[in-house]
Parts: structure tokens; sequence; C-alpha cells
């Protein structure tokens, strides 16, 4: 089972249709959408800020996601898919972006719409990453636009992951 738990007697809440693996861990204030995923390893601790997700977003194994004491509370918008053992942590994260596999996301970032971290980059406190470009390196900085091919993972990333969700709710 899960570990799923209160923090100050505030209950992690979710949407119908999503699928929590029996290893993860959600705590506190957190709010999910429909269809969204959580899986293997992967710890959602909204136990010093809030954290709120989007509809059909996965948080793929391993990945953590947290927020900063009276400082950075995390959002993550819809359709967002959020790579294993990423690190999103006090930021702003925008509809149709890809968090790459061990990529940091740190405070008061903002990842605007349709932006792909790739894996393993940092993105400093405060940076804005500009909608429609690809992010890499450490501090990732704006490599190019991402292309048509690009564009179109970040569309089918999502449904992927709510079928694959789907072989564990049968």
């Amino acid at each position: 089972m899960p570990v799923i738990l209160p923090v100050k007697n505030v209950h992690p809440k979710w949407g119908e249709e999503c699928f929590i693996a029996p290893n993860a861990t959600i705590v506190g204030e957190v709010v999910m959408g429909h269809s969204c995923s959580v899986w293997f390893n992967a710890v959602v601790r909204g136990d010093v800020n809030a954290i709120t997700i989007g509809n059909e977003t996965n948080i793929q194994d391993g990945a953590v996601i947290h927020a900063t004491y009276l400082k950075a509370s995390t959002h993550i918008g819809n359709r967002v898919s959020v790579g294993h053992n990423a690190i999103v942590h006090g930021c702003m994260v925008k509809d149709n972006v890809l968090i790459g596999m061990g990529a940091i996301v740190m405070d008061h970032a903002i990842i605007e719409e349709f932006c792909i971290i790739a894996a393993g980059s940092v993105v400093l406190e405060n940076t804005i990453c500009e909608s429609g470009y690809l992010y890499a390196g450490t501090p990732a900085k704006k490599i190019k636009p991402i292309t048509e091919e690009q564009r179109a993972l970040l569309a089918k990333l999502p449904d992927n992951y709510i079928m694959y969700a789907d072989w564990f709710n049968t």
C-alpha cells in the first residue's frame, strides 16, 4: 500500500482515475487532478508547503516533488511528465512540459508551457524557462526551439502514462 499521510490534519486529495503505485509516498497538502499517476518510489511531500498538480500529469519512478517552508509552494500543471528521479522543488511548472530524467528544478523557477527540460539539467532558482524551448545543462540554458516532433512527444507522453496506469487499475 502507498504511504498516504496527513500532516497537521491536512490530507492529500486526488481526482478520479489516478494511479498511485504501492510504494509511492504522498503526504500533507497535496491536491492532484484526474487521471494522474504517481509511480514506484516517487515522493510527493506537501508537509512544509502546498503542492498542486493538474490533470493527466505523471510523476515517474523515484521523482521527488517538494517545496520550501513558508517560502515556495509547488505548482505543476496539466499534462506534465516528470521523469524518473527528477526533483521539482518550490517552483511552477505550467502545462504540457517534460521534466527529463534526473533533472532538478529549484525554488521560484517558472517553466512555461511546451518546454522540455533535458535529462540531468539543473534549473536554478528564479529561472524563467520560455515557452516552446529546450533547456539543457548545469545550469540549464535555452538551447533551441522545440521541434514539431518534440511537441508531438509532449502530447503523447501523458497519454502513454494514462495507458500504463490502466494496466495496473484493471
